[in-house]
C-alpha cells in the first residue's frame, strides 16, 4: 500500500519550544529526524536559524518541553541540536508510536510548526484526528493525499527551498549545458555561494527521501 499523507499545522501555544521561539527573534526551526519510542520519549535531531542566535542555548535551558540538549554542529551560523521533547508531545507520539507514522518534514516558527507526516492508511489519521480531539489538542489539516495518487503536495520543501529550485529550473541550471551558475542564483537571491550549495543539497535530498526512497520502501530511513 502507498500510505497516506497528510500535512498539518500546529500553533506554537501547541507544541514544544515555545518559549525558545519567542526568546529568539526570527527563529526558524527545521527537524533533519525524529524518533519515538514507546515510553513517550521523542529525540529529534533539529537545525536552527535567526538573525541572530545569541543567547538561544540559555533559551533552551530554561524552556520546560524540552531536555538533555546537546549540540552537534555549528554551520555557518546555523545549529544542530539533538535534544528530547518532554511536554506537548502526546499527539506526535500518537502519530508515531501507536499509529506508525513517519515524519517526513518538519519546520517551525513563530507563526507555528508545520508537519508533513506519512501514515499506513487512511484509518490511522482519523484515529490520530479522534485522539486528538478527544484530548483538546488542536491543529489544522491543511492538506490529505494518498502517495498512490502520484505523490502531490512540497515533498517536504521548505518555502526557500521550493522557490529556490523553480528560480534555478526557470533560469537554467539544470540545462546541459547550464544557462546559469551557482554564482548568478546566488546574486539573484541575494545569499553567499556556500548558504545557496547548502541550500540546493537539503532541497535535492528531500526530494530523493520523499519520492525515490518512499515509493521504493515505504518508509525513508532518517
Amino acid at each position: 500500500m502507498g500510505g497516506t499523507v497528510a500535512e498539518i499545522e500546529l500553533s506554537p501555544a501547541e507544541f514544544v519550544l515555545e518559549e525558545t521561539i519567542e526568546a529568539v527573534d526570527g527563529l526558524e526551526c527545521e527537524v533533519e529526524r525524529v524518533v519515538a519510542n514507546a515510553d513517550g520519549e521523542v529525540m529529534p535531531f533539529l537545525w536552527v536559524d535567526a538573525p541572530d542566535l545569541e543567547g538561544i542555548d540559555e533559551a533552551l535551558e530554561g524552556d520546560e518541553t524540552v531536555d538533555n540538549v546537546e549540540l552537534l554542529a555549528d554551520v555557518d551560523g546555523e545549529r544542530l541540536y539533538r535534544m528530547g521533547w518532554v511536554r506537548r508531545v502526546d499527539a506526535l507520539v500518537q502519530m508515531l508510536v501507536e499509529e506508525e507514522g513517519t515524519v517526513l518534514s518538519a519546520v517551525g516558527d513563530a507563526d507555528g510548526w508545520q508537519f508533513r507526516l506519512l501514515f499506513p492508511d487512511r484509518d490511522s489519521l482519523s484515529r490520530t484526528n479522534d485522539y486528538c480531539r478527544s484530548n483538546g489538542i488542536r491543529f489544522q489539516l491543511h492538506s490529505i493525499y494518498s502517495l498512490e495518487e502520484g505523490r502531490q503536495g512540497r515533498f517536504g520543501l521548505t518555502d526557500d527551498q521550493q522557490d529556490t529550485l523553480e528560480i534555478a529550473f526557470e533560469r537554467g541550471y539544470y540545462e546541459i549545458p547550464r544557462e546559469a551558475d551557482m554564482m548568478a542564483l546566488a546574486d539573484e537571491l541575494d545569499i553567499s555561494h556556500q548558504a545557496l550549495s547548502e541550500r540546493l543539497r537539503r532541497a535535492h535530498r528531500s526530494l530523493v527521501q520523499n519520492t525515490v526512497v518512499i515509493g521504493r520502501e515505504g518508509r525513508p530511513d532518517g
